[in-house]
């Protein structure tokens, strides 16, 4: 089939002369000089402001769709998560269970919990995860505790090595979050070898959710059998 040149369109929209009513969309990608020249015309403003409006709806469509699919990432995530401490018969397993799923559906490096009791029920491997609520340790996070607001950004050193012990030189950003509105005080972090990570203007709307989530399961197996 041999291409088209001038002639042959100028031909064919002389035959069909109701194409535009038909494809106006097209308008929208033509320049159409006014024979007056300088001078610009009431339809070709008209066709400006089209196209520059048509230009603004599609950014805003594009930019809800992509509002939509980060939506469904996240509440995806989020079921992940709630799975993986629902299945969890033991504190233990819960702990292992989010270590998996934070670093595979949160891209997270590191997790530190910490439960604020004077009670210590679980010993052994579990002994590091109970904090006295006496301890001068908690001053590290009086921000997060008073306000029931997680945090998000650089660690301070004193943070770090608290939650993260060994790790703390390799934490780069890091979420302190508290276990708002839930039967138990703690305190969970979660942190990463990246610095951007975990910026200081992440939203927390999905970080208190995590926390209530975590927070009412672990309440749950803390209670003697």
């Amino acid at each position: 089939m041999s291409e088209l040149n001038a002639t042959d369109v100028e031909q064919y929209l002389k035959q069909h002369p109701e194409f535009f009513n038909e494809h106006l969309e097209l308008l929208e990608h033509m320049t159409v000089p006014h024979p007056s020249g300088s001078a610009v015309s009431l339809i070709s403003k008209q066709l400006e402001l089209f196209r520059n409006r048509h230009h603004e709806m599609d950014t805003q469509l594009n930019a809800l769709i992509e509002i939509a699919r980060d939506n469904d990432t996240s509440a995806n995530k989020m079921h992940e998560l709630t799975l993986a401490v629902l299945e969890a018969d033991t504190l233990e397993v819960a702990i292992e269970n989010l270590n998996v799923v934070l670093a595979e559906c949160f891209l997270t490096d590191f997790l530190a919990v910490k439960i604020i009791s004077s009670e210590h029920p679980h010993g052994g491997a579990l002994a590091d995860l109970f904090i006295d609520p006496e301890s001068k340790e908690l001053a590290h996070f009086s921000k997060e505790l008073s306000s029931n607001q997680a945090s998000c950004g650089k660690p301070t050193l004193a943070q770090a090595k608290f939650l993260f012990a060994d790790n703390a030189l390799e934490v780069k950003s890091c979420a302190i979050i508290p276990m708002a509105f839930t039967e138990i005080e703690a305190l969970i972090a979660i942190g990463s070898r990246d610095a951007e990570r975990f910026h200081y203007s992440m939203g927390h709307l999905f970080l208190t959710q995590m926390s209530e989530i975590i927070g009412t399961r672990f309440a749950a197996l803390l209670q003697p059998a």
